[in-house]
Order: structure tokens, then C-alpha cells, then sequence
């Protein structure tokens, strides 16, 4: 039997209680869940009184998982997962257990892989975000994250090439809401019996656009709930007829989905992007924290917006951050710094990722963040002056002149831009790094032969 406390690294209640407690909730089954190197939720479901077992010796799942692609293609091209043979455990970190409010049959819980033995598997997106949280601490750092979540409904059942909305009215407005009334009010009381902390909810810009951000915590519960919120938004969908999409970009042209990365930073308490001297308050490691985000960014955007439906997304014009630079609340900005205010306080303070989306795994969005950031504190770097204006509008001899660049917009601009960064590749591990490049190459080349309409409705589902 594995040693629960070293498989786990998190407390494991005893077999017999857990079976127990769970069964005279109601609760059948257990879904274990992982988030893939697409961003997409892969699962192992254990009956009730099996769910003990699983948390002291794990699931067996094989490790190809690390390779597959977005849409379930096993590629070969990392040349130690190049074989069929192999196993590994996914454990269940039972401190997480939720019993699915929407789902009263089943329970939540997120997972973590580890090698047969019980020993750390390199290619656990989990443990790479745990590795940057343990650095951050090393230093006397300590990061939040939220998660802004935008998605589009229409009606299940609507297999039209292009779905209708649920609603083509005015954007933010009241009855944006009135129009999926009975499914609002569902998902925030879920949410709430989930454990999910959610800040606001409301009707977005896209038609059949709908957005919530959840409260900031820990990084490592935060991606914990953004995977839990994803599964609590499909089953409210589901019981009032519809269905959602979280993909990048839904219908070809549009307006697109982001999942907006917040974070924050502060040592012994004190907030560093606010209380100091810089623009809008920036301490000097504060405002190093954002240039280390910026120094990386072409890199942190392969790992955070890295689908094919991502790169269409990310257009000038669409406040999806198209350009490398930051700037004071300029929503045009990839870097858009919330200032403190003083009806606010010093803890709103934050920096938000705009290329960041569902085909993120949550966890390595966040570690590769995190990485960026704390590398531009200790390499005490300098934040160039913001960007207040919308950079698309200059031409390029104006962004050259303030060092703003766009984006990669093809894979394997993206991939360059990784395998060139050797911090954010540290942060990621050689091996787990490699299998994503083979997923994102397996990815470009299914697509090669498709029109980009066609490339964003085969992601439409996907999340």
C-alpha cells in the first residue's frame, strides 16, 4: 500500500469513514478530476465504498494522457511517452471532496497523478503549479488568484453548424439574465454549495454571452475551483435545457470567451502592487512582479491561450490583449493592472491576464505565471511606462518605439517562444514540457487541411 501522506501531500481522512460519510449523503459515485494539457477535464469515477481504496492507493490510468492531443489524438512525438505499456495512479486529494450540489449522486474531487510507486510523475500539472507556490514561499511570498469565467448558452439539442444564442439583446442588461432566469438562479445556489465563492455574475458583450469571476484565493485552490466551476455550470446547464460553451472562440468572427487570470502578491502581509511610489501605487517588487509577466509574456501566452480557437481569438480591437505590454485598467492591454483604491483598499489590487482561456490547463496557467513573476523579482527588473492607449491603433513604427509587439499568432510562433524561455520552461520541467509541445504540434497538424471556421467549431465543445 502507498503511504497516503507522501502520495497525496495532503490529509487523507480514514477509508471506512469516508466510504460511510459519503454513502449516507446519497452519493454513489465519486468523479476524480484532472485538467489535461488542452485544458480539457479528464475523469475517473469510483462507486462510494471503493472511494476509500482509491484515496489510500490511487486510480490507475495510463500516462498517455500527457499526449493526447485536443481532440483525443494520442500522439507519439515525445519519445518517453512513445509506448502503448505504462501505468500511473491518479489520487484522489480528499481534503477537496465535494458533494456535487447539482449532481446529488455524485461527489467532486481533484486529482493528482503519480507514478506507480507513489513517487512525483513529471508530467503532473498539479504538482508544477505546488512547485511554484513552494518557491514563492522560499522567497516570503504569497499569491492569490481569481478566475474571471466568460461562456456562451444555447439550447441543447441545437446542432446547427453555428448554435443560436440564447439571447441576441442588449449586453450587461437585466434581462440578458431574465433570459436564462431559472438557470441563474440554479448555478449561483450550486455554486455556493459547491464552495465556489463567486464575486458577480452577469450577462456579457457576445450574444448568449454570460460571465462570473470567482474569488481570489491560493493558486492551487483557485484552479481547483475553476475545474469544479466548470462542472457545476455544465449540470445547471444541462437541467434547464441547455448547453454551454467555454471554448476560446465559439462562432467564427465573434466575440470569444476569456477566463481572465487574476493575480496578486504580497510578503509579511504587504500588498506589492499597491502602497508604493510606482504608477498607480506599484511597490518596486510589485511592479517587477508585472515585468517579469511582461519580459515572458509571448511564452506564459503559449501556455495560457495555447489552442488553435485561441489564436483566433486573440485579434486587435477584441480586449483579448493582443500586443505585449501593460497598462492602468486599458483593457487592450494582455497586462491590465486593478489598481488599490481608497474606497477599495490595497488588497483589490491585482494584475489581470487577458490572453488566458479554457484550453489553459489551470494549473500550469498559474505556474508559469507565477514563475514569470517571481523571476522579474529576483532579477529586479524595471516595468517599461504603461500603454493607456489601444496599441492596435498605432503603426508599427509607434510600437516598436514603446516595445510592444504582437502576440504569436501561428503554433508554431508559439512553441518558438516557449522553447526559447527557459524560465518558463523550468517552471513546466523538461519532460512535461516536451509533451506539450507534441500536443499543441499534434494539434496544428490535424488542422492544417481545415478553414478557420471549421478549426473553431471543433473546439466548440471541447471544455
Amino acid at each position: 500500500m502507498l503511504d497516503q501522506e507522501a502520495t497525496t501531500g495532503a490529509p487523507q481522512a480514514a477509508a471506512q469513514t469516508l466510504d460511510l460519510d459519503l454513502a449516507a449523503a446519497g452519493v454513489a459515485g465519486v468523479t476524480i478530476v484532472w485538467a489535461d494539457n488542452n485544458g480539457i477535464p479528464r475523469s475517473r469515477t469510483v462507486p462510494v465504498d471503493q472511494f476509500g481504496a482509491a484515496a489510500a492507493r490511487g486510480v490507475g490510468v495510463t500516462p498517455l494522457f500527457a499526449v493526447f492531443d485536443s481532440h483525443d489524438t494520442i500522439t507519439f512525438d515525445h519519445p518517453p511517452l512513445a509506448t502503448p505499456s505504462g501505468d500511473i495512479r491518479l489520487v484522489p486529494v480528499t481534503d477537496r471532496l465535494v458533494h456535487l450540489a447539482g449532481q446529488p449522486s455524485f461527489a467532486w474531487v481533484p486529482g493528482r497523478q503519480v507514478a506507480a510507486d507513489g513517487s512525483p510523475w513529471p508530467y503532473d500539472q498539479r504538482g508544477a503549479l505546488e512547485r511554484q507556490v513552494a518557491r514563492a514561499a522560499a522567497l516570503g511570498l504569497e499569491l492569490r488568484a481569481g478566475y474571471e469565467i466568460e461562456f456562451h448558452l444555447s439550447a441543447a439539442g441545437d446542432d446547427a453548424p453555428d448554435p443560436r444564442p440564447v439571447y441576441a439583446g442588449p449586453s450587461y442588461g437585466p434581462t440578458k439574465l431574465l433570459a436564462v432566469d431559472a438557470f441563474s438562479g440554479q448555478l449561483l445556489r450550486d455554486l455556493h454549495r459547491n464552495g465556489v465563492p463567486v464575486g458577480q455574475f452577469h450577462g456579457e458583450y457576445g450574444p448568449g454571452q454570460y460571465e462570473l469571476n470567482i474569488a481570489p484565493a491560493d493558486p492551487v485552490t483557485a484552479a481547483d475551483r475553476q475545474l469544479l466551476t466548470r462542472q457545476t455550470i455544465h449540470a445547471a446547464a444541462r437541467a434547464h435545457g441547455l448547453r454551454a460553451s467555454f471554448a476560446p472562440l465559439v462562432t467564427p468572427g465573434h466575440v470569444g470567451n476569456g477566463w481572465h487570470l487574476h493575480t496578486s502578491i504580497a510578503r509579511d502581509g504587504e500588498h506589492l502592487l499597491s502602497g508604493g511610489d510606482g504608477p498607480a501605487g506599484l511597490t518596486a517588487d510589485g511592479a517587477a512582479y508585472i515585468a517579469g509577466l511582461l519580459r515572458d509574456l509571448p511564452a506564459i501566452v503559449a501556455v495560457t491561450a495555447p489552442s488553435l480557437s485561441s489564436l483566433q481569438r486573440l485579434r486587435p480591437g477584441y480586449w483579448s490583449g493582443a500586443y505585449t505590454c501593460w497598462g492602468v485598467e486599458n483593457r487592450e492591454a494582455a497586462l491590465r493592472l486593478v489598481p488599490s483604491t481608497a474606497l477599495l483598499g490595497p488588497a483589490h489590487a491585482n494584475v489581470e491576464l487577458k490572453p488566458s482561456d479554457a484550453a489553459a490547463n489551470p494549473y500550469l496557467a498559474l505556474a508559469v505565471v507565477i514563475a514569470a513573476g517571481l523571476a522579474g523579482i529576483e532579477d529586479g527588473l524595471t516595468l517599461p511606462d504603461p500603454v493607456q492607449e489601444d496599441p492596435g491603433t498605432w503603426n508599427d513604427l509607434r510600437r516598436a518605439e514603446h516595445g510592444v509587439h504582437r502576440l504569436p499568432t501561428t503554433v508554431q510562433q508559439q512553441l518558438t517562444a516557449l522553447l526559447d524561455n527557459p524560465r518558463v520552461r523550468a517552471a513546466l520541467g523538461e519532460e512535461l514540457t516536451d509533451a506539450f509541445r507534441a500536443v499543441r504540434a499534434s494539434d496544428a497538424a490535424r488542422a492544417a487541411d481545415l478553414d478557420p471556421a471549421d478549426v473553431v467549431r471543433s473546439y466548440r465543445w471541447l471544455y
